[in-house]
């Protein structure tokens, strides 16, 4: 049954006048009266009882009218809200982060998209580094600020907009804490901390299964928040690569930082789903890559 001939049925249940319903539809009164009597073949029932004098709905069309207006109306407001987020930078968007640092610069891009875009409110909502981008698929952002690409194919990553370099968060009690840097060898002389839920294509994505040399890399205790990551190294737990910005915004007593002078870069993008991708998204990334074009060196900025 197509939208418009719903459209028709309604509005005649409404008017109970052919006639108004054709000049308020701005179509012809016969096709009104076709599309009726369509309906009615297919349902098998008449929906109206027509005279001369008036038209009155049935009670087979009075139950149809009372179970179909409220889900045509969800379903046109549905439709009009996403013509407007799909035209105009305006309403709610979400933006997710995992991290003080990139929290603090994802502050700073949404007051210059809010100076841009002042009818669009922007949320920022901090992740668990453990549920990763599962915050896009369970509609809890709109878009998500992280340090390394998405293996998901349902999944719109913007340009990178800045790199950093890997450092290796160790317990200051441990040997690694007295030198000046770490190999990515290094790495298998310890066990590695690993977020939980992270599925193993995912995890390599920072930490790698083995080591250049060809050794294994050991996976130790999981946790799910940095600040778990932190006290279980601070516990001499294990060891992790977090990006450089940690040494600055995750200082801590307990917790050392050795550069990995071979490490591979964390690369921030934003990630979106692409099924939802808007103009309020759109322009976010635009005030993201603007920002970082006038700001070198961006979490130093923020």
């Amino acid at each position: 049954m197509e939208r418009r001939d719903l459209e028709i049925f309604l509005t005649l249940a409404e008017e109970l006048h052919f006639g108004r319903t054709a000049e308020r539809l701005h179509v012809s009164t016969a096709r009104v009266s076709q599309t009726i009597k369509k309906m009615e073949r297919r349902i098998g029932v008449p929906l109206f009882e027509r005279t001369s004098r008036q038209v009155t709905l049935t009670p087979v069309g009075q139950r149809f009218f009372d179970d179909v207006g409220p889900a045509f109306q969800q379903i046109e407001e549905g439709i009009a809200r996403a013509v407007a987020a799909g035209r105009g930078v305006d309403g709610v968007l979400r933006v997710g982060f995992i991290g003080t640092a990139v929290g603090q610069f994802v502050i700073e891009v949404a007051d210059l998209f809010h100076g841009r875009h002042p009818d669009c409110e922007v949320q920022i909502v901090e992740c668990r580094y453990s549920e990763g981008i599962t915050y896009l698929h369970s509609d809890q952002v709109d878009v998500m600020l992280v340090g390394a690409p998405s293996l998901k194919p349902d999944v719109t990553e913007s340009a990178i907009l800045f790199r950093e370099p890997p450092v290796l968060a160790v317990s200051s009690r441990h040997p690694f804490a007295r030198r000046e840097s770490v190999s990515m060898d290094d790495l298998a002389r310890d066990k590695v901390l690993r977020p939980r839920s992270f599925a193993d294509e995912e995890d390599a994505l920072v930490v790698p299964p083995t080591t250049p040399g060809g050794r294994t890399i050991e996976r130790g205790t999981t946790f799910g928040t940095i600040q778990e990551m932190l006290a279980l190294i601070g516990a001499g737990k294990g060891v992790f690569v977090v990006p450089t910005h940690a040494r600055r915004y995750d200082a801590r007593p307990d917790v050392a930082y050795v550069p990995i002078h071979d490490g591979q870069p964390f690369g921030w993008r934003l990630l979106w789903l692409t099924s939802g991708e808007n103009a309020r998204i759109r322009a976010f990334v635009r005030a993201a890559t603007d920002y970082v074009h006038h700001h070198p060196d961006p979490l130093l900025a923020s």
